[in-house]
């Protein structure tokens, strides 16, 4: 039996980027273009006409821009969204507020050279569209949702800390693990599939709402207990050691898995130089990057914890590590920031007897 094919809508007020998609996406025998419209207007109609399984979504747009769409169709009918972004800081901060109302994820619309790199993201915006299709849609998080109190600081050395790896829905998955965090929480290295323009607004996103410091990683910065470190886009972030202290370490390599940056090389250069000093966690994602960096620590000495299937927008990178045997604890979003806490204080009061 033939699966049938992903549906999908573009909503663009440029003729030429709802043209470059639509040939973009008929090219692949999964998924085909049902209609496109150059303002949200048509696109309410149309949504009702074609019952879309993936919207694609520009954000400036004439009569109402994608923002203003975006959170009306959220909470009247959701349905998987992927954001077409320009790549300025504008336009990031724009993005990620797309993101935390709801949208999957995006698709960057290059400044300059518009045809010839929509159509180098030809297989990157293929692969975002499948995993829209199969991805949970959901309303934007409130302060209601979840573990919103400040948990308790742990009594932990500054040995101790916890790396994260995320990727599709993971902007909202690591707030959501992040913003009930004390101010004094051990240190936090942080891998999100991310190109590079939109990772230093991310971090400043995250600093204004949480009690820790979040920053874009630095190339040879002491990692300090308190700060979450988030690497940039278009670096791989490595956690090594000078001395007594742990520092940061970027590469501009090749791409691991694909990306750049890797969860699975920030993963294995945990394994290395903390051991059993840190905590692994895998969240929501497509894909498999970070599965086998997450045994590698696993098998070093740490705790490693996956987010379940029932909170991931996209349950890829979770149930890969999970299948692989590297996850110790599969742990609903909403519980992480406290199960790391308990962790952190179970460790410590090893440590002090």
């Amino acid at each position: 039996m033939i699966s049938a094919k992903i549906k999908v809508l573009c909503v663009d007020d440029s003729a030429l980027i709802r043209d470059l998609l639509r040939g973009i996406i008929d090219s692949h025998d999964d998924m085909e273009v049902v209609a496109t419209a150059p303002d949200p207007i048509v696109a309410r109609e149309l949504i009702k006409l074609h019952n879309p399984d993936v919207l694609t979504l520009d954000v400036e747009m004439p009569r109402m821009d994608g923002i203003a769409f975006l959170e009306k169709l959220m909470r009247l009918r959701p349905m998987p969204v992927l954001m077409v972004s320009s790549l300025t800081r504008a336009g990031s901060e724009i993005t990620l507020r797309a993101l935390e109302l709801g949208a999957v994820d995006f698709i960057e619309k290059p400044a300059v050279g518009i045809r010839s790199g929509m159509l180098d993201y030809a297989e990157l915006i293929a692969d975002k569209i499948r995993a829209a299709a199969r991805s949970r849609p959901r309303r934007a998080r409130t302060p209601q949702d979840g573990t919103r109190g400040s948990l308790r600081a742990p009594l932990v050395s500054s040995e101790k800390l916890v790396i994260i790896g995320a990727s599709t829905g993971g902007t909202e998955a690591l707030r959501a693990v992040l913003e009930p965090l004390p101010a004094n929480s051990p240190a936090i290295l942080i891998a999100q599939h991310m190109p590079g323009g939109f990772t230093r607004s991310f971090a400043a996103r995250l600093d204004r709402l949480c009690r820790i410091a979040v920053k874009e990683a630095e190339d040879g910065e002491r990692i300090l207990p308190g700060h979450a470190y988030v690497a940039p886009g278009e670096a791989h972030l490595e956690l090594a050691r000078s001395g007594a202290n742990y520092v940061a370490r970027l590469d501009t390599g090749a791409p691991v898995n694909r990306h750049r940056p890797s969860v699975d090389v920030l993963f294995r250069s945990a394994a290395r130089a903390a051991g059993r000093n840190a905590v692994g966690v895998i969240l929501t994602g497509m894909g498999r990057d970070g599965a086998a960096g997450l045994l590698d620590m696993r098998q070093a000495g740490a705790a490693t914890l996956a987010q379940d299937e029932a909170s991931c927008v996209v349950f890829g990178m979770p149930k890969e590590a999970i299948a692989l045997g590297a996850a110790e604890d599969v742990v609903a979003l909403d519980d992480m920031a406290a199960h790391l806490m308990a962790l952190m204080e179970a460790t410590g009061r090893r440590q002090r007897v």
